[in-house]
């Protein structure tokens, strides 16, 4: 995946986010997206075959492993980050229909700016408050996604599986699940701070509209 592909497109939006828009775009790609790049994916690659059974049991470790681990980290956070980003390229192409259309009725010639660098009204800013609607409810979904699969964010030393085949109670070790927690713990600490961010920006602009009229 080639995630500056998404920077690319993200840097369009800055002209026109608030100062919490451009927070929250450096701390998405800063401590976000550039820690799930460098570190979290090769933390995670071993996962699989570092889990560890004290059984020699034909497919108990994989029945157990899917028990614990029914989605990977790594993929959630990768399609959190995806669909996180999505709602601002959804600005970008409204800017851009309108601007072409705007250009298109004007021959080109006595042709204006639509939108303006740092300036948001009409159509732009209902879809720059969805969107940030939107980025606040998937931070939120994919936080609680976490809670309920990883209970409490954490990763425990060892966990006990009983599912068939297994021929009884067996012990099954994690690795480097101290590691593993912290980062994960790093991840919803930096989701949370987005959350709040969304939500501050979206109470500004609503704000500063009501004041407006």
């Amino acid at each position: 995946m080639n995630w500056g592909v998404f920077e690319g497109l993200l840097s369009g939006v800055n002209k026109y986010s608030t100062a919490f828009g451009r927070i929250w775009l450096s701390l998405v790609f800063i401590f976000r997206l550039l820690v799930y790049v460098v570190a979290t994916e090769k933390v995670w690659s071993d996962d699989h075959k570092d889990f560890d059974c004290n059984t020699l049991q034909p497919g108990c470790t994989n029945v157990c492993f899917d028990h614990f681990f029914p989605v990977s980290h790594i993929r959630l956070w990768a399609l959190q980050l995806i669909l996180v980003t999505c709602p601002s390229l959804l600005v970008i192409m409204h800017v851009a229909y309108r601007e072409a259309k705007a250009q298109s009725e004007a021959g080109g010639d006595s042709y204006r700016c639509t939108y303006p660098p740092g300036k948001k009204r009409g159509g732009l800013w209902w879809t720059y408050l969805l969107s940030l609607v939107f980025k606040a409810s998937v931070d939120v979904v994919f936080l609680y996604i976490f809670y309920r699969f990883y209970e409490n964010y954490s990763l425990p030393r060892l966990v006990k599986c009983e599912l068939q085949p297994c021929p009884n109670v067996v012990d099954c070790f994690i690795s480097r699940p101290t590691e593993k927690t912290i980062f994960t713990l790093f991840m919803v600490v930096t989701t949370c701070i987005c959350v709040v961010l969304n939500l501050v920006e979206a109470a500004y602009l609503v704000g500063k509209r009501c004041r407006e009229r």
